[in-house]
């Protein structure tokens, strides 16, 4: 068995061996750029630990760990684009360095890629593989769509339910599905994939709340950006929504003129009605509640104890993060 951080160290060094052709470099070069720009690889190494819960690393493993990893950065590419964010892990975005149309053409290579990749596998799991990672692209893509639809509607319109699925679909289910795949090459029954993939879903979750609380509550030298960030744009986030739904209509009148306002005081007006509103500690409680649902998943996957503990380290680091 291998420790989290041993697994990210193994997954980087192969994957760090592979690199786009040199021609053409308009084309090759921005892909290879959001890739060496950061970002912790938590996805194929997911896919790693599925497969190591059930049985030693295979070679396989690491080919669907690749197909994971330049997916997630496709979605990266082109979310930015869709968001107009100037910045990725610090550093200008694909589509500011370059421009729209190179961004979007190296998201659709890469795409390919990911498909390259997963037809590297042996042909006796390849179709099982490929529609367990089909099911969760769709539904990044569908995730990605709600996530845009939402933010042009009015707060009061999208309910906390639709939030949570729609982060269920455009963040979690990747997180869940990378498991999944890593868990099929490691022979792991159908229960155990079903609890396997229900783990990773409430993690993803749970991560969730807990990014958007640290943007509002964070501690800005530990969190590594200004705080805030979220109620700046209006964001329709855990703590606002939860928030509309707690508060008194006098809070609420206050919430609503503050999502038109943008004097300097707007994030700690807006932080005091989430504190009047007590949605800071209703987040910790659901964070808690989904992270709870999560390891009641990981603990009914029957397998030994001890082969779980990647996954424990994995979820600690995720969810006890304080940047």
């Amino acid at each position: 068995m291998h420790s989290f951080q041993d697994l990210i160290a193994l997954f980087e060094k192969q994957f760090s061996q592979w690199h786009f052709p040199g021609t053409p470099a308009s084309l090759y070069e921005p892909a290879g750029y959001i890739l060496g720009i950061g970002g912790k690889r938590i996805r194929p190494v997911l896919t790693l630990m599925g497969n190591e819960l059930f049985d030693e690393l295979h070679p396989d493993a690491f080919q669907v760990g690749n197909a994971v990893e330049l997916f997630h950065n496709f979605t990266l590419i082109h979310d930015d684009i869709m968001d107009k964010a100037p910045l990725r892990r610090g550093m200008p975005t694909v589509h500011t360095k370059y421009n729209d149309s190179t961004a979007l053409l190296a998201g659709d290579v890469m795409l390919i890629y990911v498909y390259q990749f997963l037809n590297k596998v042996q042909p006796r799991y390849q179709q099982r593989l490929t529609a367990v990672f089909n099911k969760a692209a769709i539904e990044v893509c569908e995730g990605q769509q709600l996530d845009m639809d939402f933010e042009k509607m009015d707060p009061g319109q999208v309910q906390y339910a639709d939030y949570v699925h729609m982060i269920g679909l455009k963040t979690s289910v990747l997180l869940a599905a990378s498991l999944q795949l890593g868990a099929i090459i490691g022979g792991g029954s159908e229960g155990n994939q079903a609890h396997l993939y229900e783990f990773g879903k409430n993690v993803g979750i749970a991560f969730q709340i807990q990014d958007d609380y640290l943007d509002a509550f964070g501690d800005p030298e530990k969190f590594g950006k200004q705080v805030g960030g979220d109620i700046l744009v209006n964001k329709k986030t855990f703590l606002l929504l939860k928030a509309l739904e707690f508060c008194n209509p006098a809070q609420r009148e206050e919430l609503r003129r503050l999502l038109d306002y943008t004097g300097d005081d707007k994030v700690g007006r807006t932080l005091q009605v989430f504190r009047d509103c007590k949605v800071d500690a209703w987040a910790e409680k659901e964070k808690e509640r989904y992270t709870q649902l999560a390891f009641d998943h990981l603990e009914a996957i029957a397998v030994v104890s001890g082969r779980k503990h990647p996954l424990t380290e994995v979820a600690d680091f995720l969810l006890h993060r304080q940047h």
